[in-house]
């Protein structure tokens, strides 16, 4: 079983960037799927991006303004968020699974077995 742990969320203004960050532990998972989802009030958990097999996916509202990357040596996974926006807020969650997935299936939040427990990302205006 792996655990999740998220980090470096908190509270910026419209334009400013954050970066968080996914630990895991239990398990080392340097290899397989990980994902960042995110859930804003009153709304459905929804694909942010995700690394699998080295390629790179991300959804439309952040492409070009988020990055997700993993450290080689500790398996860190981060998410560099810049040019943030209002609508950019909500919980962010990092998810794991042990295989791999494409651009398409990478954002079914069903292949994920492994989630953390998600820190708050709130942007002003």
């Amino acid at each position: 079983q792996v655990q999740l742990s998220e980090s470096g969320g908190g509270s910026v203004q419209a334009g400013d960037s954050l970066r968080l960050s996914c630990e895991a532990s239990g398990r080392a998972f340097s290899r397989g799927t990980v994902g960042w989802f995110r859930q804003a009030p009153g709304k459905d958990r929804v694909f942010v991006a995700a690394t699998t097999r080295g390629y790179r996916h991300y959804a439309d509202a952040v492409k070009g303004r988020f990055t997700i990357a993993r450290e080689t040596d500790t398996g860190t996974i981060h998410l560099q968020m810049s040019i943030l926006k209002p609508e950019d807020t909500a919980v962010y969650y990092c998810a794991a699974f042990d295989g791999f997935c494409t651009a398409t299936s990478c954002r079914d939040r069903r292949l994920y077995n492994n989630w953390g427990q998600g820190t708050q990302v709130t942007v002003s205006s």
